[in-house]
This record gives structure tokens, sequence and C-alpha cells, in this order.
């Protein structure tokens, strides 16, 4: 039976990621306690991999496909393809920022004025890379953790680190100087792999399914029933998508001769509860919200 090797993100990825495969319809088991979890899906082979190692395993070939951040993907300088970008609402799935931070009374203003300082980071090749590219030599030095205590602490001139609206930087007292890179998951593929006809189609399933799921991210379905002489009204209340999807209720001549009708739209959960008031006041009745698992 053919097997398509799947990488999954260790560390602050890693439960978003198995929640959102959930809820694109596959079951990821036993991560906690292995580094080959399974999946009840025999046609996937799972593999838990640091979000910093996984383009070189994708690339590589170890893995046919797998879950990582664009910022990895650069400091690796792997030659993989992204399949597709996974961003929404939960902060795992945010997209962060590499920052340039110097302690608050610095005399460093700019990128330039490094010139000739250290800098410690986790992205040691990105940031060689970025000075490179400038013509500003620097001395870069790769931090294990706690990198904004040694900024503090004046152990370095400047770090860089990632972050995602800045308040740990500033907690640190630290100062952001420049924003160098954003990133978000990525969803890459072996080249390949991607070549293969069948990998390739089940590489595209699973981006299908979880992009799907990514859409209906703080969505849900919503569902009436509407006189015909309420219906205009109502159409015009529900944002959609593309449109309510409208149906006649059997039998169609109801109560007085009057039509019924069912709408049905999918709208952002932090609408519904102005809405739901409004379409009561404009006739409709029967209404219902459902969560959902997937848009497509």
């Amino acid at each position: 039976m053919k097997e398509l090797k799947l990488g999954i993100p260790k560390g602050s990825l890693q439960g978003a990621t198995i929640e959102l495969f959930k809820r694109s319809g596959w079951k990821i088991s036993g991560t906690d306690r292995s580094y080959f979890p399974s999946i009840d899906d025999t046609e996937l082979r799972c593999s838990v991999i640091r979000a910093q190692e996984m383009s070189r395993y994708v690339e590589s070939g170890t893995l046919d496909a797998g879950i990582t951040g664009r910022d990895w993907i650069q400091e690796n300088g792997s030659d993989v393809h992204v399949v597709a970008e996974l961003v929404y609402a939960k902060a795992s799935f945010r997209p962060v920022r590499w920052v340039l931070a110097v302690p608050q009374d610095s005399p460093v203003q700019k990128v330039e004025d490094l010139r000739g300082k250290r800098i410690a980071t986790e992205m040691v090749n990105f940031t060689r890379r970025y000075f490179a590219d400038r013509d500003i030599p620097v001395e870069v030095e790769f931090s294990w953790g706690a990198t904004e205590a040694k900024a503090a602490h004046r152990l370095v001139d400047a770090i860089i680190e990632v972050t995602e609206t800045g308040s740990t930087i500033r907690a640190h007292g630290l100062r952001i100087v420049a924003d160098l890179l954003e990133s978000s998951p990525q969803l890459i593929a072996n080249k390949e792999a991607w070549k293969d006809p069948w990998k390739r189609s089940k590489i595209e399933q699973i981006r299908l399914l979880l992009q799907g799921a990514l859409a209906a991210e703080n969505k849900v379905g919503i569902k009436m029933n509407v006189a015909e002489h309420d219906l205009e009204k109502i159409i015009q209340l529900i944002p959609s998508i593309t449109a309510p999807t409208i149906a006649s209720l059997y039998p169609t001549a109801a109560l007085h001769g009057v039509k019924w009708f069912s709408v049905e739209s999918i709208i952002s959960e932090d609408v519904v509860r102005d809405l739901i008031p409004r379409l009561i006041q404009n006739g409709a009745v029967g209404i219902i919200e459902y969560p959902l698992n997937k848009v497509i």
C-alpha cells in the first residue's frame, strides 16, 4: 500500500496542528508518548519533528511533506515546495515577526548602527545573510533560549527574536529597532514527492481539507424559515460568502396561502449576537445556529 510520510511540528505548533487535523477529518493520537503517533488513515505515516528542522527532513526526502514556519525554511535555506500558507485566528497559527531589539538606552537607532556589534539569535543563518546582504559586519552567536535576557544584561548588543505583539520584548526593557521577517505556518512538500502523481494528490487532499478547516474558523452556519413577504428584508440583512441559500418549503402553499422559504448562510461568529434579534424583528422564525468544521 502506498504511504505518504508526514511531519507534525513539535513544540508550539503541535497542539494546534493536531486540532486542525481533527477538524479536517484526521485523528492523530499518541503524540505525548511517541515521535511516531498513529493516525486514522492508512495512507499516512506521521513523525513528530521540531519545526526548526522540518524543512531539512522534507528537502532530503526523509519526509514527503510537513508543517513548519516560513522562518525556518529561510533559516535552513531549504529547497522545498510550499503547498499552502496556514493562518487563522488561534495564536499558534497567527503570523509572527522576527525583530531586531536593543536595550531601551542603547544608542542603536537603525540596523546600520550595529556595525561591528554582537547579536544573539536562534536564527543564525538568516541573520548572517541579512547583514551580509547589507554589507554590515556583525558577530552573530547562537542563542539556546532566554534571548531577551542576554540583551537586557548587556551580554550582547542586540538580539533578533520572534514576537507576536512585542509585549515580551518590551517587558524585558528592550526596544524594537526593525522588523526583519514575518513568518506564518506553511504546508511544504519534497519536490520529488510533489512530482509523484499519487503523493501530490494526497498532499493536495491534505491542503484542501486543512484550508477548509481554517476557513471555518470563527464562522458558524445559520438557518431559518422566512415568509415570502419578508424574504427580501431578511436577505438584505444576512452577510454570506456569495449569497444566502434559499429553498422553498414543502408544501409551497402554507398558512393562508403564504409561501415559506428556508434561508441558510455562513457568517462570522461575532456577527451572530447582533444579527439574530434583527432577523426575528424582520420576520424570521425557527432560527438555528450550528458550528462548522470546514468551509470549502
